[in-house]
């Protein structure tokens, strides 16, 4: 499993409806995508939840790289490009997945954290695995994924909410849709 978000953080005064209004139109292009676990498009808007900034941010769950990589190059990446720029893609290895009970995804929490200088690599990812577990077992949780960037070091948690109020810290995001090809194919527990 591999995690990939970017993020297109928005003017203030922007009006969201079009976010909205894009993924009503062009969201089921991807949800057969060969490869793709999972991708949850996202939409922070400012005041709401504690969001400090209006925001269009997916988050990818994929199966594969070459499905990924399909997603990025082979064209389908050039429409968000196109219409607000390239963003920096953020990249994690998958650490650990878990379903939840609770089917309809309405929110999304991402909590990102450095993993710190001196710990116990083993122990620090199968603390976060446990995490994971933890997370998915909770009620309203859809799903929950960890996974880890090397280059940076950061360690984030990703999971997926029935209600408005999900039951753990971090950036929450509003879920506009859900494209889930490959749901059934993200391997549950840890990742090694």
């Amino acid at each position: 499993m591999h995690a990939m978000q970017y993020e297109f953080t928005l003017p203030a005064d922007y009006d969201m409806g079009v976010i909205r209004s894009r993924v009503a139109r062009v969201g089921h292009l991807l949800d057969d995508w060969d490869g793709l676990g999972v991708k949850a498009y996202l939409l922070r808007e400012r005041g709401v939840n504690g969001s400090p900034v209006n925001q269009y941010g997916p988050f990818y769950l994929w199966n594969t790289v070459a499905g990924m990589n399909g997603f990025l190059w082979g064209g389908a990446f050039q429409g968000p490009v196109d219409d607000f720029g390239r963003p920096a893609v953020r990249q994690w290895t998958g650490l650990a997945f878990e379903e939840g009970t609770a089917t309809a995804p309405a929110y999304a929490v991402r909590r990102r954290r450095p993993v710190p200088e001196g710990v116990e690599l083993a122990a620090f990812m199968a603390d976060a695995a446990a995490e994971t577990e933890r997370l998915a077992a909770e009620d309203g949780a859809v799903l929950a994924a960890a996974a880890v960037d090397t280059r940076a070091w950061e360690l984030v948690h990703f999971s997926l909410w029935e209600q408005d109020t999900p039951k753990v810290d971090g950036d929450v995001y509003q879920v506009l849709h859900l494209s889930a090809p490959g749901r059934d194919r993200l391997s549950p527990g840890r990742q090694w």
